[in-house]
């Protein structure tokens, strides 16, 4: 019997491999970086061809690293950066240009246009998305618009369309399977929320031919085979990577949330089979699917800035020397004195969406002092988090599909233990960080296993992330509803400067 399943995390910085054997244990992983590329103020931009080489490094290098030969891995999972866009030549199998990245801003005037147009409540409700350069659809058409010759080999079928799991798994396969899951369509602002394909109104007003996209399936079957070092190898799980940590931490049903601490904060909650629209401005997207079962939802909401605001203490404000001396020092107080950081570096995201907002520090005093402005900022991410799941909670009770009782952490921050009390308290329900760290990588490999029999049932996939620890709120209603009425004092200072 085989004992391994091979997660394939492609992310914004770099590509890692990680083996997990039958308990959800990480037993080997390798990573390699790749570069990024900024042409232009507000452009973001990856190489397709250094992508796929980072990740197929890590890939065999993880493989070698662990001594388990190749023959043992039962399935792969893949799963990646969302919303960046690549295309290539069908018959080269070479991209036409860099793959236009999920944080490039380039298509801001087009999506301009599109509100101005009117357009906003027809792309909501088919796609579920906002207005954003965000998404893959402008990307994509900004491509066909201004590569030369690009838009003519797209309409002759000679050109290839797919978001970053669509480039590796058709890499994997030498060309034979062209395919994306739903979680990775839904965040394109082309694919129709309720029908599960393409929606021919999106292609219409894009520009975008039909016969450059892949197939849309689900995020837990077997696509096809990869040769890995010898080895035949099912590819049998595909999911963004949002939503594979939503799957990873074993958030299956209604009102079941996670939050990822990282960079910023992605925080996403299951409302089953039904897709809620969002009447406080959260994204509605897809949740990993298996196949057969009815399309799963999800609520989204991001936080721009999550443990970026340690870093910025770090590195401009050289307040800490390490990120990990956040938590040292913020433990040295007892309370941020009245302080309050809104770390608005890049405008706030969910629920506020104001691009104009600008990072301040608010309640200042004589006797203010470094260890307040770090545990300030520190809290600062407990507290744009509330504002999410405050937001989902008003959606939630609006469509009647239950309260959120928990919050799953994972990401780097949610080793913080002040932070994750904090987020309990200032939330008001339990915080458990599980035992395993890697639940994005976790939740690609648990689609692919479940997919090839490897695990039972998604109840194995719970036991193996069980573990970790759990925060109860312990702070006293008044002194919670105290702290908020004054970050929401703070954002709305901030937003008015």
């Amino acid at each position: 019997m085989k004992q391994y399943i091979l997660a394939l995390d492609e992310g914004t910085t770099s590509a890692r491999a990680i083996l997990f054997d039958r308990e959800g244990r990480a037993v080997a992983m390798a990573q390699h970086e790749f570069p990024q590329i900024y042409p232009r103020p507000g452009w973001v931009e990856h190489d397709p061809m250094a992508i796929y080489a980072a990740q197929y490094s890590a890939m065999t290098e993880c493989i070698a690293g662990s001594g388990i030969d190749p023959s043992e891995i039962a399935a792969m999972g893949v799963t990646n950066q969302r919303e960046t866009v690549v295309v290539w030549d069908k018959q080269t199998g070479r991209p036409i240009c860099n793959a236009i990245v999920w944080q490039c801003r380039r298509t801001a005037d087009l999506c301009a246009e599109l509100e101005a147009d009117g357009y906003a409540k027809l792309i909501r409700e088919r796609t579920g998305l906002r207005i954003d350069p965000y998404f893959s659809g402008t990307k994509l058409k900004w491509i066909l618009d201004h590569v030369e010759g690009a838009r003519e080999k797209a309409e002759a079928g000679e050109l290839l369309f797919g978001t970053v799991d669509t480039w590796i798994t058709w890499k994997l396969t030498e060309g034979r399977i062209f395919v994306t899951d739903v979680t990775n369509a839904s965040r394109t602002m082309l694919m129709n929320l309720r029908t599960g394909d393409w929606d021919d109104d999106m292609l219409s007003l894009l520009n975008i031919p039909r016969a450059m996209l892949p197939a849309i399936q689900s995020s837990s079957e077997v696509y096809g085979e990869a040769t890995v070092m010898g080895a035949s190898i099912p590819i049998a799980g595909i999911a963004g990577d949002q939503q594979a940590a939503l799957f990873g931490q074993g958030c299956f049903e209604k009102g079941q949330a996670k939050n990822t601490y990282g960079t910023g904060c992605f925080l996403l909650t299951h409302t089953g089979d039904e897709p809620v629209m969002s009447v406080s401005d959260l994204l509605t997207t897809v949740a990993a699917t298996r196949k057969g079962e009815a399309m799963q939802y999800a609520l989204e909401g991001s936080v721009f800035v999550g443990g970026a605001v340690v870093q910025w203490l770090r590195d401009e404000m050289k307040l800490i020397s390490e990120s990990r001396d956040s938590e040292y020092f913020a433990s040295k107080v007892t309370d941020s004195g009245g302080v309050y950081v809104v770390p608005a570096f890049t405008g706030l995201g969910a629920p506020y969406w104001d691009m104009s907002a600008r990072g301040s520090i608010l309640g200042l005093t004589r006797g203010s002092g470094r260890d307040h402005i770090i545990r300030a900022a520190l809290e600062s991410i407990a507290y744009q988090t509330e504002d999410v799941l405050s937001a989902m909670q008003g959606d939630m009770a609006a469509f009647g599909t239950g309260r959120i009782t928990s919050l799953k952490a994972d990401g780097g921050a949610s080793n913080n233990r002040l932070l994750m009390q904090f987020q309990s308290d200032i939330s008001g329900i339990p915080v458990h960080r599980p035992a395993t760290a890697e639940a994005t990588a976790w939740g690609a490999a648990a689609l692919a296993g479940l997919a090839v029999g490897f695990f039972k049932s998604p109840a194995e996939i719970i036991v193996a992330s069980e573990g970790g620890t759990t925060y109860i709120p312990i702070m006293a209603e008044e002194d919670r509803a105290r702290l908020l009425e004054g970050w929401h004092r703070a954002v709305s200072a901030c937003r008015a400067f």
